[in-house]
């Protein structure tokens, strides 16, 4: 059975996409078949990874309008890397999620069961709301990681997080785990930075810190993985290769 992964926070902007797909590609480059599900009706990890709007999205296969092999297509430049995709077409899962979504809340759970039986690691990433489909990926997920930013208000957002995944792991019997937290663009020199994380730390969670690095933005741009990706012969600094490896370890216990 596959591990099963997603990255959340009710907030925009604090790197979920960028995170979430930076990982599925070290999974990727690891060697292992990982699948990247763009659950955010905005689509932006399938137009970070995809040139082309694909045939058949995410919503179409929950609908039943495919099968699941005929929507899920492989990332050209990471061998190993996969992604369902979400385009916004029409917004299909938007609209989905707004209306049959309540009579299915299980929907995604039962597609995770399928996926598992193709692939080794599937990574989930979700929009910064809190609706039905969200929480039907969560409950779909072994494991719930919160990316932040290091300012007051992410603070205040995991606090509302973790306030609602309790409700949710008692409303909808699930058992999600939820003991990490990445505070995205980080800069050890900015004071309030510092003590953001500080903060972080003074709970349970286990806390990991992604440094400011415009590779990532650039290799978006590019529709390349930040691990390949140069910029005047420059990649990723090496603290954020790191965190990265890091992460990946701790995650997948490899």
């Amino acid at each position: 059975m596959a591990k099963t992964i997603a990255f959340h926070l009710q907030k925009g902007g604090v790197g979920k996409t960028t995170i979430s797909g930076s990982l599925a590609c070290q999974s990727a480059i690891d060697g292992v078949k990982t699948l990247l599900v763009d659950v955010d009706p905005q689509g932006n990890s399938s137009s970070w990874f995809l040139s082309e709007a694909p045939e058949f999205e995410l919503s179409d296969v929950i609908q039943g309008r495919c099968y699941i092999n005929k929507a899920i297509v492989p990332v050209k430049q990471v061998d190993n890397l996969y992604i369902l995709p979400t385009f916004g077409i029409g917004g299909t899962l938007k609209n989905y999620s707004e209306t049959k979504l309540a009579e299915e809340p299980y929907v995604l759970q039962d597609l995770v069961t399928e996926l598992s039986k193709d692939f080794d690691r599937i990574i989930m990433d979700l929009s910064p709301g809190l609706g039905r489909l969200e929480k039907s990926a969560l409950i779909a997920s072994d494991e719930v990681i919160t990316p932040m930013t290091p300012e007051v208000f992410s603070l205040d957002g995991l606090e509302i997080f973790i306030d609602e995944l309790g409700k949710i792991r008692k409303n909808m019997r699930s058992s999600v785990a939820h003991s990490k937290i990445i505070i995205n663009s980080f800069d050890e020199r900015i004071k309030q930075h510092r003590n953001i994380y500080n903060a972080a730390c003074s709970g349970s969670f286990k806390v990991y810190k992604i440094p400011v690095d415009p590779i990532f933005r650039k290799a978006q741009e590019a529709s390349s993985a930040p691990q390949y990706f140069r910029n005047n012969g420059r990649g990723l600094k090496e603290k954020t290769v790191e965190v990265i490896k890091a992460l990946t370890n701790d995650i997948w216990g490899s």
